[in-house]
């Protein structure tokens, strides 16, 4: 008669052995099933809203079978789950509100994410230019704050060197953002000159 104490480590063994195998399943290239492939893009839909781009790489990246994740990817579409136009919306305004992007680095960022040239120029019709020149004094403002003034007094150059300095420092930052460059200096230049500058005296794009 076999001991049954003998037995128990096998058993363990097996069982541990069925798990790694049932892991490297769920790992390779189609070895998911269309549900769960839902499963997968339903979570991260709850996170946040997603693009299907962006959907479709996190599937392959998880092994799914291309096909598989289009079955998937059309589903939810179909149900109005994934909204490549809505998204780009969505994106557009909070990146624009929230982090102060221009149009030019968000338009970087939704092609980044797969929308196409339609969707993404829709939803940057959104941002008109008095809108993305209201955030710009909003963002150099809120530099200036922090910034001690400028010295009004001793030798014209090193008056002239802080100033231009200055200027390119504020000029980088909205560029680094997606503003265009003639927007960045004339912003810069009007704020500054309220700030204390002489306007006249910076530099012109």
């Amino acid at each position: 008669m076999d001991d049954p104490e003998e037995r128990r480590p096998q058993a363990r063994r097996e069982r541990r052995g069925r798990r790694r195998s049932a892991r490297t399943e769920q790992e390779l290239p189609g070895g998911g099933t269309e549900a769960q492939a839902k499963d997968v893009c339903l979570r991260l839909l709850t996170d946040r809203a997603r693009s299907r781009s962006e959907l479709a790489t996190k599937l392959e990246q998880k092994g799914f079978a291309s096909d598989v994740a289009e079955r998937a990817l059309d589903r939810l579409t179909e149900v109005g789950l994934i909204d490549d136009a809505d998204f780009a919306n969505q994106w557009a305004r909070s990146r624009h509100l929230h982090a102060g992007k221009g149009k030019r680095a968000i338009a970087l960022e939704l092609r980044r994410k797969g929308i196409d040239a339609d969707d993404a120029a829709a939803a940057l019709e959104q941002i008109d230019t008095a809108d993305e020149r209201e955030r710009a004094i909003e963002l150099v403002r809120k530099k200036l704050r922090t910034q001690p003034p400028l010295p009004t007094e001793g030798d014209r150059r090193e008056i002239a060197a802080e100033r231009d300095k200055l200027v390119r420092r504020l000029v980088g930052m909205l560029a680094r953002r997606g503003y265009a460059q003639g927007m960045a200096f004339d912003v810069v230049r009007e704020e500054l000159a309220t700030f204390g500058a002489d306007a006249n005296d910076l530099p012109h794009d």
